[in-house]
């Protein structure tokens, strides 16, 4: 029977299916696992076992479904956002965003002098800072110089006076009289403010003065310290939600509810409010037109002239639809002398006017001011240049569209229920404006029927070099006809190719796209090929097919640093990973999972990485919970950093405040006596006595660690303690803010109440504990303690081929021993199948007491013989340790 050595070089292949087990000829068979569970396909070959998750905070219902987006504020701050049935929640940087304690809900103030010398009101203790929103009410008569209804803002502001002032910051209005009877102020509470009342805090929803926050129709309940806002979406409705984001506003659309628009004001400042597509400007009102006429012009030579004037907004681009038409009396404005003035009432918000007039049954651009008035001295109307018509076809079920995305400085959306496979697209330049004029112009709005063979509701817009369109049964890609912009009259769409997607939001890698099909459960890429001139579609899910057929992919993220994966949630409740760098051809697919159901994902950069954020359904202490999890760095440079625990919570007892300790008491200062520990702050547990067998640990500059372990405690700020060695004198009776305390019992784990979890404390794995009252206690203290859900990473090597003949197949096969080559890893069990594992091993040269140091090495391991036709091996991490395999080597026996 030969004995032959055969080397697996890499496992950028991925996991594949039991289906392509006999497709040696095929490149990824070289490259591939038959299993890849909790391992992730690095791009550059290596296989690496996947980091941990930290626990965030459970959602607010767990007995609903949850779903989490991103929203990127800037480079430097980004949220995660929990939506949930009813509320929003934000979590970032590995914790929740709190409501903090809002100011005091301000009740109504009551005016007892008015100075009108000074237009100072006394209102004892108002409590009204600067700016404060006010409206003012009396019994009898109020002040004159001030009206009811009126929003006035506070200044001049101290602790009993105030004056009024109509904009922030402005003068102080004059007030001429005292009024009379109780006069009184209530503060004006605008949408997304926040109060604490009654022990609870609350969110404003709709304005309000003087109504108590526990008013519903103006008030929301904030039932947790998370800060938290409403939303109308249903949980049946929550992953249907599609969104796109544009600096700090994302746009939220579902075919059953109104466009929205999250926006976020500050850090606990966000408002969900439904998009106006009208103008930010109203359309003046009061037209008149004053006719001059020389006199003797003949009296059958006249004629009325009409006019419609509109109001430019801010930035020159919101034009105002036509006012009412104004008709001037008859006249000839033909005759030298003869004309019309024009005159409006000024609208808010407007910095210009143009005027407008017909002819031709079309109102035609005669002029622009900034005034409220204008002469027409036979102007000739331009047609143009009409007044802008504004459509709003978004105004009730059926017409809500259920698609967004922005292109070319336009916001577009799709996929209504009455018209799915039309797109309207806003004025060019603008987010919401669907205006448009007669005749059309480039930069108007473009509303477009996409003619098809079926009517399939476009489903996902898609903004690459070109703007796709996805729908259930086909790809389109929607171009312009003879020049560079897509306009009104130039939108041309063609059909690329008749996949279909379903309605998870398809991510864009590079400018390729990766999506879902609609039918099958496969992943596909789609991406534009120069030899067909279009763009083509190819399955990811082939090789891979297993963790997908008769399944369906849920959600969907992709992470781009450090490593560049398109995380995706089946309907398994597994976790898959296709690490994609199509520019490589490399597509390795990996599948992980929890002690639970993963149920939603989403990435965001934190630092200088792409954080995973999943939401997770498990079973607790006999109860269903979801959490909303954060995916650990892989990054790992100290042993004790190592976190590969899932749901888990760190203890770090290094100091990083003011605190100082000093230690006093010594003459030898060694193990043979006890020393007194000094805190400058409450510290301690007294009477408690519980950080007994705690202990603390100072590390001098050359490395040597001293530990100090408390046996007594006599204040929240004294200990005595005994060293294990003689404690250095830059230790001795000086104050020490750099020393770390240690502690054998970690808390705040009620999340994993009955669990049993995994615990590495110091780099050194401990025993598994089981959670009770919320605590563990370990053997011995540590300083740095990961405690979470133990989770098993398993790697196993495609069936063994060889170059004899029939390349090995239909012999029987035993590997004797493997050599397994690593890098900064510890911990590796090895053998035939995963019953039969023999573990590795690590220790060298490691002190006694010390956990055994990464290794980067070729580690041989002699494993259980079995003989067996495929001649595979199993590789399992099943501590919290990190685990790169870069390549494996195998002896292996052939039978006959």
């Amino acid at each position: 029977m030969p004995t032959t050595r055969t080397f697996n070089r890499s496992f950028a292949g991925g996991e594949l299916s039991p289906e392509m087990f006999g497709r040696i000829d095929d490149q990824k068979f070289q490259t591939g696992a038959a299993k890849m569970l909790n391992f992730v396909a690095l791009p550059q070959g290596p296989a690496q076992n996947r980091a941990g998750t930290k626990f965030v905070r459970e959602v607010k219902d767990s007995t609903k479904k949850t779903r989490i987006i991103p929203f990127t504020f800037n480079t430097t701050q980004t949220m995660v956002i929990e939506l949930g049935a009813g509320y929003m929640r934000f979590h970032t940087q590995g914790a929740t965003l709190l409501a903090g304690t809002p100011s005091a809900f301000s009740t109504t103030k009551t005016i007892t002098a008015v100075d009108t010398a000074t237009e100072t009101v006394t209102s004892n203790a108002h409590g009204y800072v600067n700016e404060t929103p006010i409206q003012i009410a009396a019994t009898t008569t109020i002040p004159a110089g001030l009206s009811a209804l009126t929003t006035y803002y506070v200044v001049g502001a101290t602790a009993n006076t105030f004056q009024f002032s109509l904009t922030v910051g402005g003068a102080a209005i004059n007030i001429t009289s005292a009024g009379a009877g109780t006069i009184t102020t209530n503060q004006v509470y605008s949408l997304g403010a926040l109060v604490s009342y009654g022990g609870s805090n609350y969110y404003c929803i709709l304005e309000s003065t003087n109504n108590l926050p526990t008013n519903i129709t103006y008030w929301f309940l904030i039932s947790s310290p998370a800060y938290e806002i409403p939303n109308p979406y249903a949980e049946a409705d929550l992953f249907d939600i599609h969104y796109v984001q544009s600096a700090d506003v994302i746009t939220l659309v579902h075919p059953n509810y109104a466009p929205r628009e999250l926006r976020r004001l500050g850090a606990t400042q966000w408002t969900l409010v439904v998009i106006s597509f009208a103008s930010t400007v109203l359309p003046p009102t009061g037209l008149a037109v004053a006719v001059t006429l020389p006199a003797g012009t003949a009296v059958d030579s006249r004629t009325a002239m009409l006019y419609v004037v509109t109001a430019i907004g801010t930035e020159l681009v919101d034009e105002s639809a036509a006012s009412a038409i104004v008709t001037s009396a008859v006249q000839n404005i033909f005759v030298t002398g003869a004309f019309n003035t024009i005159s409006w009432t000024a609208s808010a918000g407007a910095t210009r006017y143009n005027v407008y007039k017909l002819q031709g049954g079309l109102f035609g651009y005669i002029g622009s001011t900034t005034g409220t008035s204008i002469i027409d001295d036979n102007i000739a109307p331009d047609l143009g240049q009409t007044p802008p018509i504004y459509d709003n076809d978004f105004v009730s079920a059926g017409n809500y569209p259920g698609a967004v995305s922005y292109y070319q400085q336009r916001r577009v959306f799709a996929g209504t229920t009455n018209a799915p496979q039309k797109i309207w697209m806003t004025k060019s330049g603008t987010e919401s404006n669907f205006s448009y004029g007669l005749p059309l112009k480039d930069d108007d709005r473009i509303e477009f029927q996409v003619a098809a063979r079926e009517a399939n509701t476009i489903r996902h817009i898609v903004p690459l070099t070109q703007l796709l369109l996805l729908t259930g049964s086909a790809e389109w890609k929607v171009t312009s006809v003879n020049s560079d912009a897509i306009t009104p009259t130039t939108i041309s769409v063609a059909p690329q190719s008749y996949i279909g997607s379903n309605n998870v939001q398809p991510s864009i890698i590079n400018n390729s796209m990766v999506y879902c099909a609609a039918r099958g459960g496969h992943v596909r890429e789609l991406g534009y090929s120069w030899q067909s001139n279009g763009y083509i579609t190819g399955d990811l899910s082939i090789r891979s097919s297993h963790l997908f057929d008769n399944y369906t992919i849920d959600d969907m993220c992709y992470s781009k640093a450090p490593q560049p994966i398109v995380w995706f949630i089946s309907s398994t409740g597994l976790l898959l990973g296709l690490t994609y760098v199509p520019e490589q051809q490399i597509g390795a697919w990996h599948q992980h999972d929890t002690d639970g159901l993963f149920e939603s994902c989403a990435a965001v950069s934190e630092s200088n990485e792409d954080v995973l954020y999943v939401v997770v359904k498990r079973t607790v202490n006999g109860n269903t919970v979801r959490y909303v999890e954060q995916f650990q760095s892989r990054v790992i440079n100290l042993l004790e950093d190592c976190y590969f625990v899932d749901s888990g919570v760190t203890y770090d007892g290094n100091n990083t405040s003011a605190t100082t300790v000093t230690v006093t008491g010594g003459t030898l200062w060694g193990p043979t006596e006890v020393l007194t520990i000094t805190a400058s702050t409450p510290i301690f547990a007294f009477p408690a006595l519980t950080d007994i067998d705690d202990a603390f640990v100072f590390t001098a500059t050359d490395g040597t660690k001293y530990r100090l372990t408390i046996e007594g405690c006599s204040s929240t700020t004294v200990v005595t303690a005994r060293p294990d060695k003689v404690l250095a004198v830059a230790f001795r009776n000086v104050p020490i803010s750099n020393g770390a305390f240690a502690r054998n019992t970690v808390s705040g784990l009620s999340h994993l109440e009955g669990k049993t979890v995994s615990i590495l404390a110091d780099g050194a794995v401990l025993p598994q504990e089981v959670v009770v009252g919320g605590s563990i206690t370990i053997e011995r203290a540590a300083v740095k303690i990961h405690i979470g859900l133990q989770y098993l990473s398993d790697l196993q090597t495609l069936p063994l081929s060889i170059n004899i003949d029939a390349f090995g197949q239909g012999r029987v096969k035993n590997i004797n021993q493997a050599w397994v080559r690593v890098f900064k890893s510890s911990g590796l069990f090895v053998g035939p199948t995963e019953d039969k594992l023999t573990e590795a091993k690590m220790r060298t040269t490691e002190p006694y007491g010390e956990p055994p140091a990464l290794r980067s090495d070729e580690i041989n391991v002699n494993i259980t013989p079995t003989w067996a036709q495929g001649g595979q091996i199993y590789i399992r991490q099943a501590d919290p340790l990190p685990l790169t395999i870069v390549g494996i080597t195998i002896e292996a026996v052939v039978g006959a």
